[in-house]
C-alpha cells in the first residue's frame, strides 16, 4: 500500500511543474507590458478566470490519477512484490510472485521466480543429502523406541532447572491421579516439577546424588517418599543424566510408584500382627493362671509340667517374632538404605545452605550404612542447627557418625553450653521449621519413625556439647559400584533441546522468542459485544515449546454462559444450545486455563477482542491474566504492511496453511499457532528477534489501537 507521504509529495510536485512555468511566465508578460496594456489584458482574462481554473484543475485531478497509478505500478507493487520474495524465503517456499502489472515488473517477477525455483532444486538436494545422514541417528531414536515403548513405569525427565523435558503416557496419567478432581494436567513439556513435589525434596536428593558421584564406587541413585495433593503416598527414584565429557548433572531422570495400596497392605498387616501378639499373649495368660489350678497329683502335675514348659516356648517365640516384624516394619517405606557418609554430605549443605553457620565433617567410617527417610532425617538435623544457631549463636559444628554397638549415633558437636534435657525435650515436642520451611513433623515423630533416640551431653574426647541421633544399623547395600541402570521410557513427548536453558533468569522481554514457552488460545462466545453482555462459550488452546507445536496438548473446553445464544451467531460456530447445557460455568473453566497458560506468553488473533472477555471476568473469578500478549495479526501487519488484508485465512494462504477446523475455538488456534510458527522467521528477517522487540513493533501498526 502506497504511503500516503509519498503520495503528497508526488501531488506537491505535480502541481508545481504544471503551474509553476505558467505562472512564472505570465508573471513576465505582465511585467512587460505598459499600463493600458496590463488593463486591457486584465479586462480580457478576468471574465474567463473560473473557466481556467477548472480547466486547471480538471488537469490537475488528471494528473494526480496518473500520477497514483504510477506510483500503484511502480512504487507500491516492487514493495508488494518484496514482501511475498520474503516469503519465498522462508516461510511458504511454494509461494510464487503473480505475472502482473507493467512489462518490467512481469519481467522481473518471471526472474525471481526463476531463482526460486533453481533455489528449490538446490534446497532439495541438500534436504536428501540431510535425510539421508539422519537416518542412521533416526533408526537408532526408533530402535530405542521399540524397546522401551511400554515401560509399565511413569518416568519424567527434567533439567536442572525442574522443566520436564520429556514423559511418557504413564507419568501424565499418573500425575493426573496425584491432584485434585477438576485441576489441569500438571505435566506437559516445559512445564516445572515443582507444580508436582516440593522444591525442596527434588533438591535434597540432587544432593544426594552429588554426594554419591564424588565418591568412588557408589550408585547414584536416590530415593525419596512423599504425600500427593489427593493424599497418597508415592515412591520416587531420582537418577542423574550427566554430561557426555564430564560428571556433572545436567538434568535427572523421575520414575514413580504409588505405595499407597502397598502401605495401606502394610498397615492392615501390622494390625493383624498386633491383634495376634496381643490375643496370643492374654490367651497363654489364662493357660498360665488355668495351669496354676489344676490338681497336684503327680500324673497331672507332669502333664502340667509339660503344657507350662510348651506355654513358655510358645511366649518366647511370640517375644521373638514381635521384635522381627517390628524391625521389618521399621525396615519398609518410607525409610531407605543409604551410606551415612552420603547423609551427612547432605545435612552439611543444607545447614549451610539455610543459615550462616559453617560445618565441619569428621571423618565417618567407610561402608558405614543407615536405614533412613534421609529427608527428613536430614531435615531434623538442620533444624537442630537451626535452633543452635539462633538462640545460642553457635557459628561453627562439628559433625559426625560412630558405631555404638548395633547402633550408629549421628552427632552434631559445637564448642559452648550444653543444651539442658528440658530444651531438648521442648523442641522434640515442636513442630520443624528451618529457612522458612515448614513440616508438619517434630523431632519426636522423626525418631519415633526411625525406631531411634535422642541424647544430649559433652562429647569427653574433645570437650565439645553434643547432640546425636542414635538409630539402628542398616546392612551394605547389594549391587554397590554396580552401573547405573538405564531408565527409559517410550520418547512419545519430548524436547531434549531444552536441556541447554538452565540458569536463565533475565526478563521475559530480552528473551529470544524461540526460546519461550506459549499458549495459543481462541475464544467463542455468544456474540461481538463483550461489554454489552455476550458470554464466552468456548475455550480452545494449545501449547508451543521450543519452537514446536504441542497438538496433544491442549485445552479444548465448553462454556454454559447461562444466556441464550444470539441466532446470528450460531451459523459461524456451529454451537447449539442444547450443547452448552450440563457444562462448566466460567467461574469453574476460566481458573482451570489459568492453570493451563501459566508461565507461557499468551498468543491469540486479534487478541484484543478475546482479553477483554479475560479482562470483564477478573472480578467475578478472581483470576487475572498477567502474562505478554502477542497479536499475530498485528505481527502480520508488521511483517507485511503493504498487504491488503490481515484476516487470519488471508494469512494463513499467504503462509501456505491449509485452513482446517476454523471456527472452532481449538481448531482456530492451531491455525493461530502454526501462522506464528510461520511468522517468526519473516521477524527475524527484520531484526525482530526478542518479545519485547516484537511488542514494540506490533503497537505501532495501524491495527494496535482497536479495542472492544
Amino acid at each position: 500500500m502506497i504511503t500516503r507521504f509519498r503520495l503528497i509529495v508526488a501531488a506537491a510536485l505535480l502541481i508545481l511543474l504544471m503551474l509553476g512555468p505558467m505562472l512564472a511566465a505570465a508573471l513576465l508578460v505582465w511585467l512587460d507590458l505598459p499600463p493600458e496594456g496590463r488593463q486591457a489584458m486584465d479586462e480580457t482574462l478576468a471574465p474567463r478566470l473560473p473557466l481556467a481554473v477548472m480547466v486547471l484543475l480538471f488537469g490537475l485531478f488528471l494528473g494526480g490519477m496518473l500520477l497514483r497509478a504510477l506510483l500503484r505500478q511502480y512504487v507500491g507493487a516492487p514493495l508488494a512484490m518484496a514482501e511475498q520474495m520474503r516469503l519465498m524465503l522462508g516461510a511458504n517456499r511454494t509461494f510464487r510472485l503473480r505475472i502482473e502489472g507493467p512489462a518490467e515488473a512481469q519481467a522481473l517477477a518471471r526472474a525471481a521466480n526463476d531463482l526460486a525455483d533453481q533455489r528449490d532444486a538446490l534446497l532439495a538436494d541438500v534436504e536428501a543429502q540431510v535425510v539421508a545422514a539422519r537416518a542412521a541417528v533416526e533408526a537408532e531414536r526408533n530402535r530405542l523406541a521399540a524397546l522401551i515403548s511400554d515401560l509399565p513405569q511413569p518416568v519424567l525427565v527434567c533439567n536442572l532447572d525442574g522443566r520436564i523435558l520429556l514423559y511418557n503416557n504413564r507419568a501424565r496419567l499418573q500425575a493426573r491421579a496425584l491432584v485434585p478432581d477438576g485441576q489441569a494436567n500438571l505435566v506437559g513439556l516445559g512445564r516445572s516439577i515443582f507444580a508436582i513435589f516440593d522444591r525442596a525434596l527434588i533438591q535434597h536428593a540432587l544432593d544426594t546424588l552429588q554426594g554419591k558421584l564424588e565418591r568412588a564406587g557408589s550408585q547414584p541413585l536416590a530415593h525419596f517418599v512423599t504425600v500427593s495433593q489427593r493424599g497418597q503416598f508415592i515412591r520416587v527414584q531420582l537418577a542423574p543424566v550427566l554430561a557426555s565429557d564430564s560428571r556433572d548433572i545436567t538434568g535427572y531422570v523421575l520414575t514413580l510408584e504409588n505405595i499407597s495400596r502397598y502401605l495401606e497392605t502394610d498397615n492392615d498387616c501390622d494390625l493383624l500382627m498386633r491383634e495376634l501378639v496381643e490375643h496370643s499373649r492374654a490367651s497363654l495368660a489364662t493357660v498360665r493362671g488355668a495351669l496354676r489350678h489344676l490338681p497336684q497329683s503327680s500324673e497331672a502335675g507332669a502333664e502340667a509340667a509339660v503344657i507350662a514348659q510348651e506355654v513358655e516356648r510358645l511366649a518366647a517365640r511370640l517375644a521373638v517374632s514381635d521384635q522381627r516384624y517390628a524391625e521389618a516394619m521399621r525396615a519398609r517405606w518410607p525409610l531407605e538404605e543409604m551410606l551415612a557418609a552420603d547423609l551427612l554430605i547432605a545435612v552439611v549443605r543444607r545447614i549451610e545452605h539455610r543459615s550462616a553457620a559453617r560445618v565441619r565433617l569428621d571423618d565417618v567410617p567407610e561402608g558405614l550404612w543407615v536405614k533412613v527417610d534421609s529427608y527428613s532425617l536430614t531435615q531434623a538435623l538442620s533444624f537442630l542447627a537451626g535452633r543452635l544457631h539462633e538462640d545460642y549463636g553457635v557459628r561453627r559444628f562439628a559433625l559426625r557418625a560412630t558405631v555404638e554397638g548395633e547402633r550408629v549415633a549421628l552427632a552434631l558437636l559445637w564448642t559452648g553450653t550444653a543444651i539442658s534435657t528440658e530444651i531438648l525435650m521442648a523442641w522434640q515436642l515442636e513442630a520443624m521449621s528451618d529457612g522458612g520451611e515448614s513440616s508438619p513433623l517434630t523431632l519426636r515423630d522423626v525418631t519415633d519413625r526411625h525406631g531411634g533416640e535422642f541424647f544430649s551431653g559433652r562429647d569427653t574426647a574433645s570437650q565439645q556439647s553434643l547432640l546425636s541421633i542414635r538409630l539402628p544399623l542398616a546392612a551394605v547395600q547389594d549391587g554397590e559400584g554396580v552401573a547405573t541402570p538405564q531408565i527409559e521410557s517410550r520418547p512419545e513427548f519430548y524436547d531434549f533441546d531444552l536441556f541447554h536453558r538452565s540458569g536463565e533468569d533475565h526478563a521475559l522481554d530480552d528473551r529470544p522468542l524461540r526460546t519461550l514457552a506459549y499458549t495459543v488460545f481462541d475464544t467463542e462466545t455468544t456474540g461481538l459485544e463483550p461489554s454489552a453482555g455476550d458470554e464466552i462459550i468456548q475455550i480452545g488452546a494449545v501449547r508451543i515449546v521450543n519452537g514446536r507445536l504441542l497438538r496433544h496438548e491442549n485445552m479444548d473446553q465448553l462454556v454454559d454462559p447461562r444466556r441464550p445464544l444470539k441466532p446470528e451467531s450460531i451459523p459461524i460456530h456451529g454451537i447449539r444450545e442444547e450443547m452448552l447445557r450440563g457444562q462448566p460455568t466460567i467461574d469453574t473453566v476460566l481458573p482451570a486455563f489459568h492453570r493451563f497458560c501459566e508461565d507461557t506468553v499468551l498468543v491469540a488473533h486479534n487478541a484484543a477482542f478475546d482479553m477483554r472477555f479475560l479482562q470483564l471476568k477478573e472480578q467475578s473469578t478472581g483470576v487475572r491474566f498477567t502474562q505478554p500478549v502477542l497479536d499475530t495479526l498485528l505481527l502480520s501487519a508488521v511483517v507485511h504492511p503493504n498487504q491488503e488484508s490481515h484476516k487470519l485465512e488471508a494469512i494463513a494462504e499467504r503462509l501456505g496453511l491449509p485452513i482446517i477446523g476454523r471456527h472452532n475455538a481449538l481448531g482456530d488456534a492451531i491455525v493461530t499457532a502454526e501462522v506464528f510458527l510461520r511468522l517468526l522467521p519473516l521477524l527475524e528477517d527484520m531484526g525482530i528477534h526478542t518479545l519485547g522487540q516484537a511488542q514494540a513493533a506490533a503497537q505501532k501498526t495501524r491495527f494496535a489501537k482497536v479495542s472492544y
